[in-house]
C-alpha cells in the first residue's frame, strides 16, 4: 500500500524527463544521476529505477522526449510559405547546436556513447529517432527537386550525406572545437548547398 501510495503521489514522468533536460543545461550531464535527480523531483532513486530502471534507460527516455517537442517544431516549419530552400536552411538552423554543451546535443552523444552496449530495442529507439529527420529532409529535398528549385538529385542519397555532414559539423560546436562555432558552421553549410543544389547542376550518382 505505501509503494502504491508514492507512485500515486509521484510526479509525472515528462515533469520528470524535464527535470533531467533542465539539469543537463544548467549542471551538465556528469551531474545527472539518479539520486540528484531523485531529490530535483522529490523522488527516491530506487523510485526513479523503478521507472527508468536503468540511467541508460532515462537518457534514452529524455532524449525521447526532447526529441517530441524538436519534431513538432521541425514540423512547423517544413508546413509553413516559402521556397523548399528557404524551409531547408530552417531545418539546418534547428539542426545545428546552439552552442557548445547544447544540452540535447550533450545527451545526443551520450547515447551514442552508450549504444555500443544497447540492446535491439534501445537500438530501435535511437533508429526511430534519426529516421524522423531522414524521412522530413527526403520529403522536403524531393518538394525542391518537382519545383525545379534544385538541380537532379537523389533525395534519399542526399539527405543521407547531408545529415552526416550536419552531423560532423554539429559535434564540433556541441564539444567546442575552437575554430567551429555555430556562424562558421552554418556559413559553410550554406556554402555547400548553394553549390550543391543549384539547379543548373546534378548530383553525380543520379541517373540520367
Amino acid at each position: 500500500m505505501a509503494e502504491a501510495a508514492r507512485r500515486k503521489n509521484a510526479p509525472p514522468r515528462e515533469d520528470v524527463l524535464a527535470a533531467a533536460m533542465e539539469m543537463i543545461a544548467e549542471r551538465g550531464l556528469e551531474k545527472l544521476t539518479m539520486a540528484a535527480l531523485g531529490r530535483e523531483v522529490g523522488m527516491s532513486s530506487g523510485h526513479l529505477l523503478y521507472y527508468f530502471r536503468t540511467k541508460d534507460e532515462l537518457l534514452l527516455r529524455t532524449l525521447e522526449w526532447s526529441e517530441s517537442a524538436l519534431g513538432a517544431e521541425r514540423g512547423r516549419l517544413l508546413a509553413r510559405r516559402g521556397s523548399a530552400r528557404e524551409r531547408l536552411d530552417a531545418y539546418v538552423d534547428l539542426y545545428v547546436p546552439d552552442a557548445p554543451g547544447d544540452p540535447h546535443w550533450t545527451l545526443w552523444l551520450e547515447v551514442w556513447n552508450r549504444s555500443l552496449n544497447a540492446d535491439e530495442d534501445e537500438r530501435d529507439r535511437q533508429v526511430a529517432i534519426e529516421s524522423a529527420w531522414h524521412r522530413d529532409l527526403v520529403a522536403l529535398l524531393a518538394e525542391g527537386v518537382s519545383r525545379g528549385e534544385f538541380g537532379a538529385l537523389d533525395p534519399d542519397r542526399f539527405a543521407s550525406r547531408l545529415r552526416a555532414l550536419l552531423d560532423g559539423f554539429s559535434i564540433h560546436v556541441a564539444i567546442g572545437l575552437r575554430g567551429t562555432g555555430r556562424d562558421q558552421i552554418l556559413a559553410h553549410v550554406r556554402e555547400f548547398l548553394d553549390g550543391a543544389l543549384d539547379s543548373g547542376s546534378a548530383d553525380p550518382d543520379t541517373p540520367v
